[in-house]
């Protein structure tokens, strides 16, 4: 199976090559040229671990991989750096089922998609005979960073570098960030907000002059960002994980459709759960929750994408996003597959902030429905669930379930975080007083009579090693820097 542009100017590729490039040249996002043909039987899935059904979908969209090089991938990014068995966990409430995707090395949902990553890339550069150091280039608005270098560290003949917002992460995004110990990682923050780092990373992945500079060194680009396929297609797994544990916990009969609930910023997870539907998991409907950098939200109810507006940092700091890149691959396959239409759209937005869907595109879309929810909703949302239910959950996940409405549907709901990812906001939702570093951490503890996650216990007792701090238009500079180019 081929992986061709969404934007129609690049040469189709395998994947392998797609996972290598991170980017069509021609500025697009990969997609498979048709889709992979994956028999969904629920009653056996039911029965399989998060391995087995992970190396399905692995084969199906990774084909030029052989059996024994997925075999080797999914056993390296699915052992005993979880702390969950099962990888994946369901929580349940009524109708409403969370799906955990934070019991990974840095407590987030990215984590499922980069642990597979680095053995995904390396052994794609081996098929393709690269001898070339992969330069892993990525934005993060403070989990996609702490995750790709969790994964990424020390890998052999690979460079990570991570630019993430000074102001609006988390102190654990940070400490975890300013401590990694990874010989290849290079971190620095800046000035600027994460739309400002995705857009120059986004240019400089298909910035000619500079590839030509590396490949002179011995180098070449790639993403962790969900730009790349390689980081998209391990979160399709979770969704027909879950589906199947509801058919083995009797919730639903096979084929029953349900909703998917993905509070989202970049449009990753929920562009995952609408690849899976397409491969077959029965859905009903989606919703797409935001926090109050709402543009997911205005665009699903009007047609009109409109980045025209101020940015929001936001206690919900991951989905504070401005242009989700990955919208563009649902674009391409809501307009019939018309790459001319995306390339106008993709134009459209770089040079006026907005664009306006065409009536059939925006009809493709009717199972899509969005809500957002302000800073104080997230508060409220995390007290209420708490006090109702004694479930803890994060800012983040607090938007998906604030969006929620019981419907006759069960309803999965991707809770994205643990909430001691971000103590702060989760003690002020119980009232309760923040004081910064590991105090809050055992204040966390103490107030739901919870234990705090071994991923993040000992956390501030490291070394703070990355300090450097940049304007948005430093940024190629600093890649030269940190590369000696």
């Amino acid at each position: 199976m081929n992986y061709v542009s969404t934007r129609g100017q690049a040469p189709a590729v395998t994947s392998s090559q797609a996972i290598i490039n991170g980017i069509a040249p021609d500025g697009g996002l990969y997609v498979p040229e048709k889709w992979p043909k994956l028999k969904l039987d629920w009653k056996n899935l039911s029965q399989q671990s998060y391995q087995e059904i992970a190396t399905q979908v692995f084969d199906a969209f990774f084909d030029d991989f052989t059996v024994q090089e997925i075999d080797h991938i999914i056993s390296k990014s699915y052992g005993n750096q979880w702390d969950a068995e099962s990888i994946v966990t369901l929580h349940n409430e009524n109708k409403l089922h969370y799906i955990e995707l934070f019991h990974g090395p840095t407590l987030a949902f990215k984590d499922v998609a980069l642990q597979a990553l680095p053995h995904l890339l390396t052994t794609a550069a081996k098929k393709q005979s690269l001898n070339d150091k992969i330069v892993i280039l990525t934005a993060t608005s403070g989990d996609t960073g702490t995750a790709a270098m969790s994964g990424f560290a020390n890998v052999e003949n690979t460079e990570i570098v991570v630019f993430y917002p000074e102001v609006g992460v988390s102190d654990i995004q940070r400490q975890q960030m300013q401590t990694e110990e990874g010989h290849n990682a290079h971190v620095t923050a800046i000035t600027g907000n994460f739309d400002d780092a995705q857009k120059a990373v986004k240019s400089i992945l298909s910035d000619e002059k500079l590839i030509q500079e590396l490949s002179e060194k011995g180098m070449r680009f790639s993403s962790a960002n969900s730009i790349n396929i390689g980081r998209l297609v391990p979160q399709i797994v979770y969704y027909i994980y879950a589906y199947a544990q509801l058919v083995k916990n009797d919730v639903v009969v096979p084929g029953e459709e349900i909703n998917i609930d993905v509070p989202t910023g970049n449009f990753g997870n929920v562009l995952a759960s609408y690849y899976a539907s397409q491969l077959g998991l029965p859905v009903h409907q989606f919703t797409v929750a935001s926090d109050e950098n709402n543009v997911l939200t205005d665009f699903f109810n009007t047609g009109i994408y409109d980045r025209q507006r101020d940015f929001k940092v936001t206690n919900s700091p991951a989905m504070d996003i401005l242009v989700s890149s990955n919208l563009e691959r649902l674009l391409y396959f809501a307009s019939g597959r018309n790459d001319e239409e995306v390339r106008q759209y993709m134009k459209s937005l770089a040079e006026n902030g907005q664009y306006t869907l065409t009536d059939k595109t925006r009809n493709y879309l009717q199972k899509f429905t969005a809500k957002f929810a302000t800073q104080s909703q997230v508060v409220d949302t995390i007290k209420d669930v708490f006090e109702n239910s004694g479930y803890l959950i994060d800012p983040h996940t607090a938007v998906g379930r604030f969006a929620y409405e019981e419907e006759t549907q069960q309803t999965l709901l991707a809770a994205t975080a643990s909430a001691y990812k971000f103590p702060q906001t989760v003690l002020a939702a119980l009232q309760e007083k923040n004081e910064g570093g590991v105090v809050d951490l055992q204040k966390l503890a103490e107030r739901t009579n919870t234990v705090i996650p071994a991923q993040v216990a000992t956390l501030f007792d490291k070394t703070i090693v990355h300090t450097k701090i940049i304007e948005p238009a430093m940024i190629m500079q600093s890649i030269k820097d940190e590369l000696s180019i």
